[in-house]
């Protein structure tokens, strides 16, 4: 071997080696970048739930920490969590709360669907204020799931033990009726022309509100016991569902009426959440596993096309999601987090 031979390997190997080192230590950041999502961990045991998004560009994420009683704020710049007590701190299991759902309503405040409070709650953002509105003492086995407010201010709620509600704010009480097949409304949702939808999970239907008299329009899936979950509007009206039992994402026109199905990838798909973001995509969470983890599902209508975004986890278990212009939002309840995906594939 020549000395310039020498020479020039004993420049290339310590190059190499540190290359190698350098990509070793540093390789969980090339990792992290080519994500498509964020994730923040939230305190163990809060098992957040469901999240409400300010609109606003960087503004706080708002999520129900159902296992300890608590609504969680997420300050998505910095990664802080802080929480308001919404229970008794001195009461039983979950400190006398377990809230369920959460959204904006259109006072700019916070409105929670809490089981063990047996209440719709609102809470006030900037002087944190809580405000009880408690569902009728006869619903004595409650299930509060989920609420949406239609285009007079007026919210309805689910509740998947066998009711379905309303709650007009300005006269402060809660109205009830008793569910068609007993227990299961779950999803709900508003469409852009001011209707009112839900799903009953084990009643097996969609069902339309009229919002004068509570009485329904029942809406029958095409697959017999797909154990319809949550719902979502598009732009154009057109309601999407996820369809548990079957593993199908359902889209429902209300203009034909008619319906159409897409079987999920993979061998035994769980859809469960669903939500349409501002370019009319409909990202599903799906329970079931794929090679040992779950995942997050994009379906795009034009081209019936599933993208599969897998989770790194086989319990994140992703349920009611929300979310802002260029950001899908979720929490993964069974492991403490709270995620979130771009909807141009990169977050920052």
């Amino acid at each position: 071997m020549s000395k310039y031979s020498i020479l020039l390997y004993s420049i290339i190997i310590p190059v190499l080696l540190f290359t190698l080192v350098y990509s070793s230590q540093h390789h969980f950041i090339t990792a992290q970048e080519s994500k498509p999502f964020r994730q923040f961990q939230a305190q163990q045991g809060t098992h957040p739930h469901d999240v409400a998004v300010d609109t606003a560009k960087n503004g706080p994420v708002w999520f129900t920490a159902q296992g300890t009683g608590e609504l969680g704020k997420l300050d998505p710049n910095t990664g802080n969590k802080t929480f308001i007590q919404l229970g008794n701190a001195s009461g039983t299991n979950m400190n006398a709360s377990a809230p369920h759902g959460i959204i904006f309503g259109p006072d700019g405040g916070l409105w929670i669907t809490d089981e063990f409070l047996k209440a719709i709650v609102r809470v006030d953002p900037k002087t944190e204020e809580i405000k009880v509105f408690p569902i009728p003492a006869n619903i004595t086995n409650n299930k509060l799931n989920t609420a949406t407010f239609d285009k007079k201010g007026v919210l309805w709620f689910t509740d998947r033990s066998g009711y379905y509600g309303k709650l007009d704010p300005s006269e402060g009480k809660v109205h009830v009726w008793a569910a068609p097949r007993g227990q299961g409304p779950y999803g709900i949702v508003t469409t852009p022309d001011g209707s009112v939808y839900f799903n009953s999970w084990t009643g097996n239907y969609t069902a339309k509100i009229d919002l004068q008299t509570g009485n329904l329009t029942i809406l029958e899936p095409p697959t017999k016991d797909s154990q319809p979950r949550r719902i979502w509007s598009d732009s154009k009206g057109h309601l999407w569902i996820t369809e548990w039992a079957a593993g199908n994402l359902a889209q429902y026109n209300p203009d034909t009426k008619k319906w159409q199905e897409w079987k999920l990838p993979g061998e035994k798909p769980q859809p469960y959440s669903v939500y349409v973001d501002e370019n009319d995509k409909v990202w599903v969470s799906d329970f079931g596993l794929r090679n040992g983890t779950q995942s997050m599902l994009r379906f795009d209508p034009v081209s019936e096309n599933f993208e599969t975004f897998p989770l790194p986890a086989d319990n994140s278990d992703i349920r009611q999601m929300n979310g802002r212009t260029g950001q899908v939002w979720g929490a993964e309840s069974d492991i403490d987090r709270i995620i979130v995906f771009s909807t141009g594939n990169k977050t920052s």
